[in-house]
């Protein structure tokens, strides 16, 4: 059995270089025999999920996994990603629709996501039904964001040591360990952008990721929580920020007015793509359209175009009411991919400053609501 294996199983730390053995000796396939391949692959797995390990042993086994990544190039300037760990309870898919909206009103959004594992269907279902196609490397990811300042990036964000993994567990699937694939997915994805947002939904996998999105050097990363364990933000719940200048506060109706419930924003396996479209357009109720503007612009905060809530949040729902976001989802379905164009080394950007931390709201969208102030811990 692999050291890595060994200690991990008996809840002890494992350092990088006893990670960089297990994925080398998985690449190379000198773990054992096949059967033992298989036996170690499924053991490591379980064991992630069972019990998430030691912070070190943790932050180890991303850093291993992340450097085997290629690199995207330098980051789109005020670019943002959104992407939940999932698990919580069922919506339709709310950071996908956040992400269009977030495009609409001038935010560059790289979006990375996954198939479904307990949600109707996750954003690469959707995508798939829409039309959408995904990117299939960081030149299409970059021609996506200049053509449509928004790309759903494709599997090539991930380590490659993860599909061998999926491999080498065949014919056994990922699916049984994917609580701990989805939590620890948002941070494994090496994506060009300066921030992220990820909604957390259980406070296990928020204390496991909160000092791994510290360490993160290519971007600032905003962990969202709620005790709905929703993993988006909501109107009627109390939210709060984790952003590397501090914890912030946003009680329910501090920014969209503070009504609805969990079942106004259930999931339509029966008509997928037809609730999506009309969501985008403002069109799927009150409280799904506050939702999707609350996140939308949790994502122009993040990005530093925004920093007020209450210009950000009318902007998105002034882009929702035109259907401008629907406009751009049927526009994607219908894009064909550039010509690949010849290879060149593009000059670094200037690096934007840090994000602000969100301020509160100062105006309401709706002069008859009551809503309290961000506050900052």
């Amino acid at each position: 059995m692999h050291p890595a294996l060994t200690a991990l199983l008996a809840a002890r730390p494992v350092d990088a270089e006893a990670w960089h053995s297990w994925w080398d000796q998985l690449e190379h396939r000198t773990l054992g025999p096949a059967d033992t391949d298989r036996a170690q692959a499924a053991a490591l797995l379980a064991g992630l999920t069972t019990r998430l390990p030691d912070p070190d042993t943790l932050a180890a086994l991303v850093t291993s996994l992340t450097e085997r990544t290629p690199h995207p190039g330098p980051a789109h300037p005020h670019s943002v990603n959104i992407v939940g760990t999932g698990g919580g309870p069922a919506t339709f898919n709310l950071s996908t629709a956040a992400a269009l909206t977030a495009a609409a009103i001038g935010i560059p959004v790289v979006k990375t996501g996954s198939r479904a594992y307990t949600s109707a269907a996750g954003s690469v279902d959707l995508l798939e039904r829409l039309g959408i196609t995904l990117t299939s490397g960081h030149a299409a990811t970059a021609d996506h964001l200049a053509r449509h300042n928004i790309a759903f990036a494709g599997p090539h964000v991930y380590p490659p040591p993860l599909t061998r993994l999926a491999r080498t567990l065949y014919p056994l699937t990922l699916k049984p360990f994917g609580a701990f694939l989805n939590t620890l997915g948002p941070l494994l994805a090496t994506v060009p952008v300066t921030a992220q947002l990820t909604g957390v939904s259980t406070p296990a996998a928020l204390d496991a990721l909160r000092p791994l999105a510290a360490r993160l050097p290519a971007r600032t990363v905003w962990l969202a929580h709620n005790r709905t364990g929703a993993d988006e933000l909501l109107p009627f719940a109390d939210n709060t920020l984790h952003t590397p200048t501090g914890t912030v506060h946003l009680p329910a109706g501090c920014v969209a007015p503070d009504s609805g419930t969990l079942a106004d924003l259930a999931p339509h396996p029966g008509d997928l793509t037809g609730h999506f479209l009309r969501a985008l357009a403002g069109q799927a109720g009150t409280t799904a359209t506050r939702t999707i503007a609350l996140n939308a612009a949790a994502l122009a905060l993040a990005s530093g175009r925004h920093t007020h809530w209450n210009t950000a949040y009318d902007a998105a729902l002034d882009a929702l009411a035109d259907g401008t976001p629907r406009a751009l989802a049927e526009r994607l379905a219908t894009a064909r991919p550039a010509r690949p164009a010849a290879p060149e080394t593009p000059a670094a950007p200037a690096a934007p400053a840090p994000p602000a931390a969100p301020a509160a709201r100062t105006a309401a969208p709706d002069p008859a609501a009551r809503r309290p102030e961000a506050t900052r811990a």
